[in-house]
């Protein structure tokens, strides 16, 4: 199967299992529906094919979760006491659409979905296997990761001065970087592997993803993207475009497709999906 196959159909199994999980009649259910619909599903599918390259059990499970949990992220993130965006995906983000209890109501419900799908029996038949997961996500979405960079990232609009390279490097690591490592990881540790190698392509990866979306903020299109456009440069924040230009950004991530795509010769043949993952990263419109 090509890479786009394999995307999509890890995308139908994805949608398919967190609309059972979803399932409910009350306005929250309807909010969670909504941060859920649409989305690349890509963190989902680097869990999928990271537990086919280690035989692993079905690993839908677990590919929900992360979903879940990057949804709830993003719902947070759109929140006016943090970026106040309005629109994600190409409709209104949920706090326009509902309002901002509703839509921090529903983030928080997408984060214990989150959990719920992971520690589940149904994600790995081995109880240690599901701890271990667990506590990686743990550790990738909070004070370690995806939270702290955030936090720094709030920080840095009241800073006396922009953040330098290294400071962005380390904000993004966290803020975007750690839950598509984590996804890397997570096929390896469902199929009893070493999570190293996926781990270095999926920490490479999330760096040119980032890349690439500082890239899109500059040049892209608000209706391709499904997003505001420009903001970063409005709020004078500091990107890796501020920092190393456009051509400079596009060669940096260019490097990391190349640094990816090395981490993952342990699987020869056999990861050439992910391979094209990574160069989909970097070429994509939204």
């Amino acid at each position: 199967m090509s890479f786009e196959a394999r995307l999509a159909a890890a995308r139908a199994a994805i949608s398919e299992r967190l609309s059972r999980a979803v399932a409910g009649d009350a306005p929250v259910h309807d909010a969670m529906r909504h941060a859920l619909d649409g989305g690349k599903r890509l963190r989902g599918f680097l869990v999928i094919e990271g537990a086919r390259l280690h035989d692993a059990p079905d690993a839908v499970e677990a590919a929900a979760a992360i979903e879940a949990l990057h949804a709830y992220s993003l719902v947070h993130d759109d929140l006016p006491a943090m970026d106040d965006d309005t629109l994600r995906r190409g409709r209104p983000t949920l706090h326009v659409k509902w309002d901002e209890a509703t839509a921090i109501l529903a983030g928080d419900a997408l984060h214990s979905l989150a959990f719920e799908l992971l520690s589940g029996p149904a994600c790995h038949p081995e109880p240690h296997v599901r701890a271990a997961l667990t506590l990686d996500l743990a550790r990738a979405a909070g004070m370690r990761g995806m939270v702290l960079g955030q936090a720094l990232d709030i920080a840095a609009e009241s800073a006396d001065a922009p953040l330098g390279l290294a400071e962005v490097e380390a904000l993004q690591a966290g803020k975007t970087g750690a839950l598509i490592e984590w996804s890397g990881r997570a096929g390896a540790l469902l199929g009893g592997g070493d999570p190293a190698p996926l781990g270095a392509y999926a920490r490479a990866l999330g760096r040119a993803f980032q890349i690439a979306d500082d890239i899109l903020d500059v040049e892209g299109d608000a209706d391709a993207a499904g997003k505001a456009v420009g903001k970063d440069a409005g709020a004078g924040k500091a990107t890796f475009v501020s920092l190393l230009g456009i051509d400079g950004a596009r060669a940096r991530a260019r490097d990391l497709v190349d640094a990816a795509c090395d981490a993952l010769s342990p699987y020869g043949a056999g990861a050439e999906a992910l391979r094209d993952c990574a160069r989909y990263v970097t070429a994509r419109d939204r």
